[in-house]
């Protein structure tokens, strides 16, 4: 079935790979990205009205956690007046349509150990300004489905990885200064914290979860995508250090630390699958030597 889809955030990592998929599956791709001002609401008027999506994934975003402490203003402007804003005008141009906004499960915050893994259901507690304000633009896309009937769906996705993701994230940024340190003959790098753990799932099989959540989700419920295993970042660094830079020491810098770090987070993909089928395909091993192919080959170019 041919879907008419648009993308908001389309010219970012996740959107990339959410239009490839949805095109190798027939669908109709628009996508969009800073050419169109998602808190400019004629501005989508505009956007949707030549489009007439079936599907709107919105995905635009401010999303690096270590920047919202900095500017806790410009994600709420971005992040939650954006997302009501995007909500608000595709009922009124589109409103058959289902938008499948795309949370985080930051949302989540602090959550005990023996809490694990989450369910949608665990209350939210967020403990940075980047989720709160994903939590403040969830109660909008309820409120809105709740209020005009709007098919909706909220994604709570938790740490992704692969191809193409920016280096301000914690797999590229590693990989990254490895191969800097390699090119330059330095012994060591500086690193954040590497005592956490964090469930990753490949950005590749993150986007077939969100096409079939557009088909197959119920309105107004939310979908965590995860793996469902919990990694810690030393062990992820320390392979990546064993690939490209074996003599390299690992040195923990200030700098580089959060002022509130969640130790550990691992979702539960049970209702997912229940409504979907879904489950993850690619394993950690082969998103982290993806990554590194990744990097290698763009270094490697004139």
């Amino acid at each position: 079935m041919t879907v008419r889809a648009f993308i908001t955030g389309g010219g970012g990592f996740v959107g990339a790979h959410l239009a490839a998929h949805l095109e190798a599956n027939g669908d109709l791709v628009t996508r969009v990205d800073r050419e169109v001002d998602i808190t400019d609401p004629e501005a989508l008027v505009r956007a949707l009205s030549d489009t007439a999506p079936e599907v709107i994934y919105h995905l635009a975003a401010l999303t690096h956690v270590g920047d919202s402490w900095q500017n806790p203003t410009e994600f709420t402007r971005v992040n939650v007046l954006g997302t009501k804003h995007l909500v608000d005008v595709a009922h009124r141009v589109v409103p058959t349509a289902c938008v499948v906004f795309v949370s985080s499960a930051e949302v989540y915050g602090i959550v005990p150990e023996q809490d694990l893994p989450v369910r949608e259901t665990y209350r939210t507690a967020p403990a940075n300004p980047y989720s709160s304000s994903k939590l403040e633009a969830e109660r909008f896309v309820l409120a809105s489905h709740h209020a005009t009937g709007q098919r909706v769906v909220i994604v709570r996705p938790f740490n992704h990885v692969g191809p193409g993701q920016s280096a301000q994230f914690v797999v590229p940024a590693l990989v990254s200064r490895l191969l800097d340190a390699c090119d330059e003959g330095r012994s060591e790098i500086r690193v954040g914290d590497l005592s956490t753990r964090r469930d990753f799932s490949d950005v590749r099989d993150v986007v077939r979860a969100y096409r079939l959540l557009s088909l197959y989700a119920k309105s107004g419920e939310v979908y965590n995508v995860a793996s469902g295993h919990d990694t810690a970042i030393a062990d992820i660094a320390h392979q990546l250090r064993d690939e490209i830079a074996p003599d390299v020491d690992l040195v923990v810098d200030d700098v580089l630390l959060r002022p509130v770090e969640v130790p550990v987070m691992r979702g539960s993909i049970e209702k997912i699958h229940a409504a979907t089928g879904w489950e993850p395909e690619i394993d950690l091993s082969t998103s982290l030597a993806d990554v590194v192919e990744e990097f290698r080959s763009r270094r490697s170019k004139p």
